[in-house]
């Protein structure tokens, strides 16, 4: 088989997937977890097998698979069915393979008992796939037609647990943000397309490249900035990925690690030389990133749901890629990007597990629970091993693709990147240092909170399935030792070393060492003053199921009802407000930027639509009422005057022609 033929059959082996149990769902159930699972595991080893013929750890690379035929005549600009695999797209669909699978495993265990199960899975299917489209397609318009079908994958599956507010509100929010960001980047997409002559990505590439470059570079490239601000969480269109975690956990897993949030990151990648030809554009990069890092790693030491936790962390690691592409380096972009998908995907899924054993998603609630360390020790040394590699300590991945980061960021802002201007080095390398502190700190914090409470123990729903300890036990081994991988990588990248540089290396273990260290300081003393005040109190959801999905959808619905304002709530234990002080409510609730965008955005449109409304109803019905009622009124008169007696009828003519003489004697004289 031919590699042309692979790369097809890796995005179209989950759609059938996808459709089959869709089909299949209802008239034969036994069929639907093999259709979740095969068809997802056959992509993931026909991506193996693509990423090996085009890089192969040969040390001198291969060029990129280029194949296309043109999808429809548009009598301009042509839409052409067009494949460009290069090593970043090969690597990165190996990483959308590799998660997907394991959430589409963990799933069977998850939500066993969950009646939604099939069209659930069909979805999750459905999503892989659009992700596979986006990393292999080489035309920008089928690459929007995978983004799309993404953004409605993503409506559906946040929005699983539709009987609670929070999901429903959180599935519609996400998708009004994305689309937010969609609307400038599809126009960009065809001021970038009008500007090339093509959406083919080797032409555009081929026109910036050349000596005429683009007409108007800085314009298309933050239009499509903003698109990508919307996918991948950036600020200032981050606000709804936290929300989302309302979704069951592996769907948390699939978006953050491998799917909708990577995609933003791996476009920007894949067309660098676009941003890079305006200036303007990569300090715009450079500064979102600085402020996503940064204001995320606060908000996420404040969080008490330990997926906001989580979901936070992404938005600070999908930062520190962003930051990546600002200094002009996309080979420590997409490290961190697949480092971040192991580790992430992990993390999500322990904390699915660490959910379902306590009963709650609460870290305060878990602060009071003794003995959950020994309940679910599977997820324990797993969720160790990824918090590791998130708070970027060395020797796990993601201390060598955060180096990677900061290194590249340290040789931007000396100078010596050509094109790229050293003020982005700079805001790059100083806000991934404070971030680099701030992500040890609430590592370290939820990893205390959740594994070293002290109380009774939490309800009891049974020994979770053996599948998802499992998958668990997978992604902990490139969370552990992918960073071995930093001197084969540049074979599919654009060469680029990613070895650590000693400058970096020391300062970012030597910040993430002192925010831990310090967390667990405040903890100590948190602790301490804890057993001598009354605590907040915790509450877990004790039911008799033992299906996570159903454990995870009770302790949403119940966390608001039990916690109310978990910023305002008084609670000794937690080490973030004494490390946070008058700070921490402000980050809890996401420094209130949602509140700003509901005073600019949704009430002005909330009050337009008002004045609609009164305008439709008021006065547009009122004439259209009239012009009805007017009819009515007149033919009432008429009925009224036709009343059948001729005595009547001749009375009425006799005074009208009184009425008309004298009329005209008066006219009459009146002209004399």
């Amino acid at each position: 088989m031919t590699t042309t033929t692979l790369a097809v059959l890796v995005p179209l082996l989950p759609f059938l997937g996808a459709a089959a149990g869709l089909l299949l769902g209802r008239t034969a159930p036994g069929f639907v977890r093999p259709l979740a699972v095969l068809p997802t595991l056959a992509a993931l080893v026909l991506a193996v097998a693509v990423a090996v013929q085009q890089g192969g750890g040969s040390g001198n690379g291969t060029a990129a698979l280029d194949a296309h035929t043109e999808l429809t005549p548009t009598g301009s600009v042509p839409i052409e069915l067009a494949l460009h695999i290069d090593g970043f797209a090969a690597l990165v669909a190996v990483l959308v393979g590799l998660v997907a699978t394991c959430v589409q495993l963990y799933s069977t265990g998850y939500l066993r008992d969950d009646p939604r199960y099939p069209s659930y899975a069909a979805l999750v299917s459905l999503f892989t796939s659009a992700m596979l489209l986006v990393v292999y397609t080489g035309d920008l318009i089928v690459l929007l037609v995978g983004w799309e079908v993404m953004g409605i994958c993503s409506y559906f599956l946040v929005g699983h647990y539709w009987e609670t507010s929070e999901a429903r509100a959180a599935s519609l929010k996400a998708f009004l943000v994305t689309k937010l960001g969609d609307v400038p980047f599809l126009i960009g997409l065809f001021a970038l397309a009008t500007d090339a002559g093509s959406f083919r990505i080797t032409t555009i590439l081929g026109k910036v490249t050349s000596e005429g470059g683009l007409d108007h570079p800085t314009l298309i490239a933050l239009l499509l900035l903003a698109g990508a601000a919307g996918k991948s969480a950036q600020f200032p269109l981050h606000t709804w990925l936290p929300d989302a975690m309302a979704g069951p956990t592996p769907v948390s897993a699939l978006i953050h690690a491998a799917t909708m949030v990577a995609a933003g990151v791996y476009f920007v990648a894949r067309l660098l030389p676009v941003f890079a030809a305006s200036r303007a554009a990569m300090i715009v990069l450079a500064v979102m990133a600085a402020v996503t890092m940064a204001g995320s790693a606060l908000a996420a030491l404040a969080q008490d749901d330990i997926k906001r936790v989580l979901a936070y962390s992404t938005v600070g690691q999908l930062g520190y890629m962003t930051g990546a592409l600002a200094v002009g380096d996309r080979d420590a972009a997409v490290f961190h990007l697949l480092t971040h998908g192991a580790f992430k995907a992990l993390l999500f899924l322990a904390a699915g597990v660490i959910i379902h054993a306590a009963g709650t998603n609460s870290l305060a609630a878990m602060s009071r629970m003794g003995n959950l360390r020994d309940r679910v020790p599977d997820a324990f040394w797993t969720m160790t091993v990824a918090l590791l590699a998130l708070a970027a300590i060395p020797p796990f991945s993601g201390f060598f693709s955060k180096e990677a980061v900061l290194g590249s960021a340290e040789h931007t802002a000396t100078g010596h990147e050509h094109g790229i201007p050293a003020a982005s080095g700079w805001i790059v390398l100083v806000a991934g240092l404070v971030t680099a502190l701030l992500t040890a700190a609430y590592a370290t914090r939820l990893w205390l909170l959740t594994f070293n409470g002290r109380g009774a123990e939490a309800p009891d729903h049974g020994k979770q399935p053996a599948v998802m300890n499992a998958v668990l036990w997978v992604l902990a081994i490139p969370s552990l030792a992918f960073g071995l991988a930093t001197g084969v990588l540049p074979d599919w990248l654009d060469g680029r070393s990613l070895t650590p540089t000693l400058t970096t290396s020391v300062l970012g273990t030597g910040f993430a060492l002192v925010g831990g260290l310090v967390t667990y300081a405040a903890w100590r003393h948190t602790t301490a003053m804890a057993a001598r005040r009354i605590p907040m109190g915790a509450v877990a959801v004790d039911t008799e199921s033992g299906d996570g999905g159903l454990v995870e959808a009770e302790a949403i619905a119940s966390h608001t009802p039990a916690y109310g304002d978990i910023a305002a709530a008084p609670d000794p234990a937690d080490p973030g407000r004494l490390l946070l002080g008058p700070l921490h409510r402000h980050a809890a609730v996401g420094f209130h930027l949602d509140a700003v965008y509901a005073k600019l955005f949704v009430r002005p449109v909330q009050a337009a639509a008002a004045l609609v409304r009164f305008l439709d109803r008021t006065v547009v019905d009122t004439y259209v009422r009239a012009a009805a009622e007017a009819p009515k009124v007149l033919g009432w008169a008429v009925r009224r005057a036709q009343t059948g007696n001729v005595q009547t009828y001749l009375s009425a003519l006799l005074a009208g022609t009184v009425v008309l003489v004298v009329a005209v004697v008066l006219v009459a004289t009146a002209g004399a």
